[in-house]
């Protein structure tokens, strides 16, 4: 295996169009289809190109769904960090992690509860409403400079915009880095470490992110008690084929796979899983411990991970957008991902990006669609020459043209024609087809 880590390019065996089988959104038995490799090593430059066509990966399996036949379609949708602005209901979610930390205050809807007795959250009251209120107009109304002591009172300058900050909306860093009390009740730390291959503080703190995780599964998604397994979790959230780069004009913690760990007074209540490529942050996963489950974590994880990108894009220009995964219009649980606004879904047909506002019409109509509206429009990156894919075989790299000389075996080529046509031509003549 060493010898294949040492040539430094992506090593992928691939498996064609298996068989429909059960969805993990709808629960149809039958109506889930894919197309998958194992990736035994893979650049993040590739794996960037990849999800950019659909791909998308789970520990070392990387898949693309047969968009068109699939019950329940699976579309890439990415953020733009940059021209993010959070909603009235992300600020909710900040200002609540926010009282929590400096009072230790649970909020339960509308009504706050202090400390841990919640059966009676007292409710705000209307004189503290009423200020607020009239804070927030006069907020609006004043020319720059007559409440610059209002707004700078412990609060580090944000990274966005550089504009003159005098009547500008909080920034997504103010509204998460706002300065607490000295006697502040909780401290938040977040801690990126790298997962693959395992950093010291990863391995260090591995069984208790399992434990974590276990929880999770057990209570969020009903599973047994002996399910959720070190090595299931280790295969799922840990392994990946993504080689660590660190080259000098990338970000500080260099490109591949990352555990973004949540600590709370000292232990872990939260983990984000993510991949940082080229050109962004990919989301892969967020578990957490369910006692916490009032802070609104995955909310509160996603914007964290908006502000990582964006704090990223300061050092390295070309790292500016935010993967979320796969937006399933049809799948209530997963629409939330269209609320971080501005994104664009990729188009499954041509592989460009579309804002999501201009894909909506359509996915209520049908649960599978061609965004672009250009119909003359083909996909740029499709395989032209099939003849110039690479071939791992026998411990030598060839091209598929001369390789298939070689072996005459009719029955591989079909195979080898559909791996090309959905990884495109320049993952085709970068990656190794492994063939035994």
């Amino acid at each position: 295996m060493a010898s294949w880590a040492a040539l430094s390019s992506s090593i992928v065996e691939y498996f064609q169009g298996e068989d429909f089988y059960r969805c993990g959104y709808c629960k149809n038995e039958s109506g889930s289809r894919s197309n998958g490799m194992w990736a035994h090593t893979m650049t993040v430059q590739d794996y960037q190109d990849l999800i950019d066509r659909g791909w998308r990966r789970s520990g070392k399996y990387v898949y693309k769904p047969v968009m068109n036949q699939t019950c329940c379609p699976q579309y890439t949708i990415r953020c733009r960090p940059l021209q993010f602005q959070p909603s009235k209901s992300h600020k909710k979610v900040l200002k609540k992690m926010l009282k929590f930390l400096a009072k230790g205050e649970i909020s339960r809807g509308n009504c706050e509860g202090k400390g841990a007795d919640l059966s009676k959250p007292p409710c705000r009251k209307a004189k503290e409403i009423r200020k607020e209120r009239k804070r927030l107009k006069l907020m609006q109304q004043n020319p720059a400079g007559e409440l610059q002591g209002f707004q700078s009172q412990g609060e580090p300058r944000s990274l966005f915009p550089p504009k003159a900050r005098s009547n500008q909306p909080k920034s997504l860093e103010d509204l998460i880095f706002e300065s607490l009390p000295e006697n502040a009740s909780h401290k938040l730390e977040v801690r990126v470490v790298r997962s693959s291959p395992p950093s010291s503080q990863f391995k260090a703190t591995m069984l208790e992110s399992f434990q974590v995780y276990k929880r999770y599964q057990m209570v969020i998604h009903k599973q047994p008690p002996d399910k959720p397994t070190v090595s299931q979790f280790t295969r799922f959230l840990c392994s990946s084929p993504l080689e660590a780069e660190n080259p000098p004009n990338g970000p500080d913690c260099g490109y591949g796979s990352f555990h973004q760990q949540y600590w709370l007074d000292g232990k872990i209540i939260a983990v984000g899983v993510i991949d940082i490529l080229p050109y962004c942050v990919s989301s892969v996963y967020l578990y957490y411990d369910p006692d916490y489950s009032f802070l609104s974590l995955g909310v509160y994880s996603a914007l964290r991970e908006i502000a990582f990108t964006r704090q990223l894009h300061e050092k390295t220009s070309q790292l500016s957008y935010y993967y979320m995964g796969f937006y399933i219009h049809s799948c209530p649980k997963m629409k939330y991902k269209g609320h971080y606004r501005p994104s664009d879904l990729l188009c499954p047909e041509t592989y460009v990006w579309v804002p999501i506002e201009q894909c909506l019409p359509s996915l209520e109509n049908s649960k599978y669609c061609r965004f672009n509206q250009d119909p003359e429009a083909v996909d740029e990156g499709r395989s032209k020459e099939p003849d110039r894919l690479q071939v791992f075989h026998k411990k030598a790299i060839l091209p598929y043209g001369v390789y298939k000389k070689q072996r005459r075996d009719p029955s591989e080529e079909a195979s080898v024609l559909q791996y090309a046509s959905l990884v495109g031509q320049a993952c085709a003549e970068r990656m190794l087809l492994f063939r035994s």
